[in-house]
């Protein structure tokens, strides 16, 4: 075999064992700083997710009272306004409109009603209706007491209005209180309320309801607002004072059991009239009847 015959050796003039060993699978691996490289990149990688999760969870926990102040920042309201608006454009804003501003064949503009008005007819369910009727009852409200203030507030900072007063105690219940009360009562409330409070019919389908389930701040915002039928009684017709003596009269009267007879209902004159016809026309018969009989 010439020169020219034989096989091509390793290059470079490797020894043969050498070519070998840089063929071998093992040779093909990266060297050892490449793969320290691709580890570190990984363990950064997998930190960086962790220090993510990490940080959207503590957001997530976090991010509702951040979105809650930026957006009283945002719009000027209060805490109580800012959720009173969300109730508000959740369950409201269809009828009563964007901003409160009503919408026609609908619903009335809100501006300028004032948180009472607002608490008083969410708060004893009368709102939201769920038709047009003559007027809207009483009902199981689908609200809570606190989220009707809510709404109240939301109401009251787009326009101001009337407000109850703050405090829990909103009746007098001294004897002397209890005394005024009544009269005032009797002159301002009973032809509609009648006198025990029973209620009373009205014109065009119309119903002065029965005070036996109104709360203070239900009675006290009726005055103030004047709901419905009701006529407006602000403070310079009935002082705070005196609406506090009302509602403690009003209050004392349904725990009082008639300690002066019968009660008839206390529908007020209609019901003691019926029964003063019935008993007294009754008897009138019977008496005819046998003083005929003894002639």
């Amino acid at each position: 075999m010439t020169g020219s015959d034989k096989p091509a050796g390793p290059p470079g003039g490797a020894s043969p064992g050498t070519w070998r060993r840089r063929l071998r699978p093992g040779a093909l691996r990266r060297p050892a700083g490449a793969r320290s490289r691709t580890r570190r990149r990984v363990s950064s990688g997998l930190r960086l997710v962790a220090a993510l999760s990490l940080f959207g969870a503590l957001y997530a926990g976090f991010a509702p009272g951040l979105q809650s102040a930026s957006a009283e920042d945002a719009n000027g309201l209060s805490a109580a306004a800012a959720e009173g608006k969300q109730i508000f454009d959740n369950s409201c804003i269809s009828c009563h409109g964007r901003n409160a501003e009503g919408v026609p064949d609908r619903g009335p503009s809100l501006i300028g009603v004032g948180s009472a008005a607002v608490e008083f007819q969410v708060a004893t369910g009368r709102m939201p209706m769920a038709r047009q009727e003559a007027q809207a009852e009483r009902k199981t409200p689908h609200y809570t007491r606190e989220q009707a203030a809510q709404i109240g507030q939301y109401i009251q900072e787009l326009g101001g209005g009337p407000q109850l007063p703050s405090g829990e105690k909103l009746r007098l219940t001294e004897e002397q209180d209890l005394a005024k009360g009544g009269e005032l009562f009797r002159i301002n409330c009973s032809s509609c309320h009648a006198f025990g409070g029973g209620g009373g019919a009205l014109s065009s389908g119309k119903f002065a309801p029965t005070l036996e389930h109104a709360s203070d701040r239900d009675m006290y915002a009726a005055m103030l607002t004047g709901p419905q039928n009701m006529p407006v009684f602000g403070d310079s017709q009935l002082t705070p004072e005196e609406k506090m003596q009302i509602i403690g009269y009003i209050q004392n009267l349904k725990s009082d059991q008639d300690p002066g007879g019968w009660g008839l209902g206390r529908l007020g004159p209609t019901s003691e009239g019926v029964a003063i016809f019935l008993i007294g026309i009754v008897g009138i018969v019977l008496a005819t009847l046998w003083i005929a009989g003894k002639s």
